[in-house]
């Protein structure tokens, strides 16, 4: 694969840091995942339980070897000391500071590993005053002003329906860790890369926040039609209800609509200009579609060529003839029971990734990996028996059948 020859070390937990992991494991890098001897406490989250793991855990646990270790014991930061020496990358996401007060910040790292990459994925960055406070997806949905702006009236914000920030900030971090990666092999030099669940709140915003910030035009802009789904776009840009089923409009010409659905009202408004008098435009568009069903809707639309697209519910989205085409989904066993997992997003070469590692059992690849880096079986059998570092029990031998 693409990375193959990356090693990294992760101290990542949740999801920003187990998803940008994620990404690079699945482009072939060597991801040694670092767990406390408890496990990180996404295997914990609240919501379903699939095959003893959480679906938070198992949204970003693929191609990864799992080390559990005590790094709050000086026997544990040495071990873990040693793996960085031979990695071309770190990655954390814990908040700001706690890397150096466990003795591996950055400046720590470079005295073992001049060239290491030092990543780090914060919920509000390295500098200003909120890097005391816990950052979380929904609190940076809150703060970046993505909520005000998905909300169709202002005073009632609205969340987005999923911890996208956490998931962009995770594709962030792992396209600044490849170009810093293409500068060590190019150069011989590592140095430190930093994104926040701040900054991607405000990277997924680029198009309306440049708007915003140049024009200038006051919250009230915020207040819309409800079928309108943004506050730049013009009408009719959103979602509607159809006699039996939901439809998202994007941006069309009035007068197209209006000749595709044969609407004398809607051709009254086709002269209105489609930002200025959005509401207007979109209330009377909502009331024009509302009786029709969604076969006879789209068979006009299609006729002109305005883009749509039906409103599917998650049941519908699985059996999505596009989804199954692209290969969105795939299902694999996780501890005897079927799980469906959400793949790759990118293909190589027309292939999606494989998962070549399921890493579920806490410290599953501790033996191996400390193996692979010098440590004698000895040894670590020592470090198993006095808690240092931890991996499951082996299975008790079973007994010999008794000879006939």
């Amino acid at each position: 694969m693409l990375l193959n020859q990356m090693k990294v070390v992760s101290f990542c937990h949740v999801l920003q840091g187990p998803a940008c992991t994620q990404y690079l494991g699945d482009m072939g890098a060597n991801i040694i995942k670092i767990e406390p001897l408890a496990g990180e406490r996404s295997r914990r989250w609240a919501g379903a339980d699939m095959g003893g793991a959480s679906g938070l855990y198992l949204s970003a646990f693929r191609n990864k070897r799992l080390f559990a270790v005590d790094l709050k014991s000086p026997e544990g930061r040495e071990v873990v000391l040693s793996l960085v020496e031979k990695a071309d990358v770190v990655v954390e996401n814990f908040r700001h500071g706690v890397m150096e007060r466990l003795g591996l910040g950055f400046e720590d790292l470079k005295k073992r590993n001049p060239e290491i990459i030092f990543a780090s994925g914060t919920g509000w960055g390295s500098v200003g005053p909120m890097l005391a406070r816990e950052s979380q997806d929904l609190i940076i949905q809150a703060r970046t002003g993505l909520m005000s702006a998905t909300g169709h009236q202002h005073g009632q914000a609205k969340a987005v329906g999923s911890a996208i920030i956490d998931q962009h900030a995770g594709a962030l971090l792992a396209m600044g860790i490849v170009a810093a990666y293409v500068r060590k092999l190019t150069t011989g030099k590592g140095g430190r890369v930093e994104s926040s669940l701040f900054t991607a709140g405000f990277d997924l915003q680029t198009e309306p926040l440049t708007v915003y910030m140049s024009v200038r035009p006051g919250a009230k802009t915020m207040t819309r039609d409800p079928h309108l789904a943004t506050w730049y776009h013009h009408a009719p840009y959103g979602v509607y209800t159809l006699a039996d089923a939901e439809i998202a409009v994007s941006t069309n010409p009035v007068a197209k609509l209006a000749e595709a659905l044969d609407s004398p009202e809607l051709r009254a408004l086709q002269d209105l200009h489609p930002y200025r008098d959005r509401d207007r435009i979109a209330a009377v568009f909502a009331e024009v579609v509302r009786p029709r069903k969604y076969a006879d809707v789209t068979a006009a639309f299609d006729r002109l060529a305005i883009w749509y697209g039906k409103v599917n519910d998650f049941d519908e989205v699985a059996e999505d003839p596009q989804a199954k085409a692209a290969g969105v989904f795939r299902e694999e066993d996780i501890n005897g029971r079927k799980v469906v997992l959400v793949n790759h997003p990118i293909r190589y070469d027309g292939q999606t990734p494989p998962l070549r590692i399921k890493g579920l059992s806490i410290g599953e690849h501790t033996r191996e990996v400390l193996l692979e880096h010098g440590y004698t079986a000895a040894q670590v059998d020592d470090l198993l028996a006095r808690n240092i570092v931890g991996a499951p029990k082996a299975a008790a031998a079973q007994p010999a059948p008794a000879k006939a």
